[in-house]
């Protein structure tokens, strides 16, 4: 299968597609159509079962998946993903890796894939990753220390939780760099994506046999594996008896760069049986604001809540859904791309969106749904409070009975002090002493990669401006 980019400039090998990242012309590579799932007799498999058969379908016998995979067991407990039941719908538990985050189930595997890839041409993959707060642990995680790879992380100083800063200044590896940039997640996604498409730059590092590549979701290769845990989630559901074999169920997420919630309408279209995607975001509401009106407009100021990995203007991924609307019409979507480098906004006919619905809550719902539930016996974090949010939202709103999955995307002990407010107390200003008040509140204890931070060194203490993020990547 090839891989084409959105902007109609590229049409690569998925090989070549994951070690470049992004297409030189800008766009964003995805597969030149999608394949079928037979998911019906997987209900029994594991979650790494079920991750070789949903991949197979992309990454062919050239990839030693086996190999690949083998990071779940080495990364991950016995039960890499869990379920569980609440009012509103099935929460899907994606933060039982080694960074209590939903990326670590697709940054174990990007690491074996770009590893093989560059192996194969003979060359070194240096892996540029902007951060929101999740993606740059997990990708500091997965890269440490494989051969063939170096990663450089670069995240908002400021704009991210004390306990993700943590994560990420304490990463050792020989083979890591951490920054933080003055400004917001988009100043430092923008400073990625210009070196990823500065081709002198490019030619610059062909000449010491090195491949600029990224791990964010604009990487196919990072995008795919999501694709699984909604195939898994969809079985699980089947087999706990809460729906039947075939029957359609709804997804909830909570919504930064629209990857996550893109992999759930590519499991859709590989015939996965979703009828409604919610997309949930916060104060920062431009997709919700897409997907009621039709235009996307990142003119507006950004505002740091409590769920910073969704605290983003620019939803890179969103791209790629609107090359599939558009029956991918590679013209108009250099033209709004155009539009929103230029002007910062675009406009779009939602008469093909009818399956996204989108919610926005602020910080006070966000916390009386953290509340909410707990009544329920569950501790969330803000991100995945939200999702539930929407879908108890969309149920009120359309008494549509069925039943919705909820993507839970971090430890709500990565976010103490929210977790803490929303449930009456008064959170300490020393973080630790936040973790602490929260496992005495919930009688649940901190997850291993949280409390080890305790121990760590700060190693990555340097801060920059977005125009040296180029400087700082170009080194011998």
């Amino acid at each position: 299968m090839l891989y084409k980019s959105t902007r109609g400039g590229e049409e690569v090998s998925l090989k070549q597609a994951v070690l470049q990242g992004p297409a030189k012309d800008g766009g964003l590579f995805v597969p030149e159509k999608f394949p079928h799932l037979s998911w019906q007799d997987w209900v029994n498999l594991s979650y790494k079962e079920v991750a070789k058969k949903v991949l197979s379908l992309f990454f062919d016998e050239e990839w030693d998946l086996t190999t690949i995979l083998n990071a779940y067991d080495d990364k991950f407990p016995e039960e890499v993903v869990k379920l569980r039941k609440a009012e509103a719908g099935t929460i899907l538990e994606l933060f039982h890796g080694p960074t209590a985050a939903f990326k670590d189930m697709a940054l174990a595997l990007l690491p074996g894939f770009l590893s093989q890839g560059a192996a194969k041409e003979g060359k070194r993959v240096r892996v540029l990753t902007a951060t929101s707060g999740d993606t740059g642990k997990a990708a500091l995680e997965g890269f440490q220390d494989i051969p063939g790879t170096e990663i450089a992380v670069f995240y908002p100083h400021g704009g991210v939780s004390p306990v993700q800063a943590l994560q990420m200044q304490t990463q050792e590896g020989g083979n890591v760099k951490v920054y933080g940039v003055h400004g917001n997640f988009d100043h430092a996604q923008r400073g990625v994506k210009e070196i990823l498409n500065d081709e002198k730059l490019r030619e610059r590092m062909a000449g010491k046999n090195l491949i600029f590549s990224s791990a964010n979701s604009i990487n196919i290769g990072r995008l795919l594996p999501q694709i699984v845990y909604y195939v898994y989630g969809y079985l699980g559901m089947v087999k706990n008896g809460e729906i039947q074999a075939r029957e359609k169920i709804h997804v909830s997420v909570p919504t930064g760069n629209f990857g996550n919630i893109l992999a759930a309408y590519y499991a859709k279209q590989m015939g996965l049986p979703i009828d409604k995607l919610i997309a949930v975001s916060n104060d920062n509401r431009v997709l919700t604001d897409f997907f009621k009106q039709g235009n996307y407009d990142a003119n507006r100021p950004l505002i740091l809540t409590s769920s910073p990995s969704m605290d983003i203007l620019i939803s890179s991924n969103l791209e790629r859904l609107l090359y599939h609307l558009s029956a991918e019409d590679t013209a108009l979507i250099q033209k709004v791309m155009r539009d929103l480098k230029e002007k910062g906004r675009y406009n779009w006919k939602l008469e093909n969106c009818g399956e996204f619905i989108s919610y926005s809550f602020g910080e006070r719902e966000c916390g009386q749904w953290i509340k909410k539930l707990w009544e329920q016996n569950i501790l969330s974090d803000p991100h995945s409070a939200l999702a539930y949010g929407g879908a108890n939202k969309y149920k009120e709103e359309h008494r549509d009975d069925r039943k919705i999955l909820i993507a839970a995307t971090a430890s709500p002990f990565k976010f103490p002090q929210k977790v803490l407010e929303s449930l009456g107390q008064s959170a300490p200003k020393d973080p630790w002493a936040q973790l602490t008040l929260l496992e005495e509140l919930s009688g649940l204890s901190m997850p291993k990669p949280i409390e080890e931070l305790k121990k760590k060194k700060l190693l990555h203490r340097e801060v920059i401006e977005p125009e040296e993020m180029k400087k700082a990547v170009e080194y011998d």
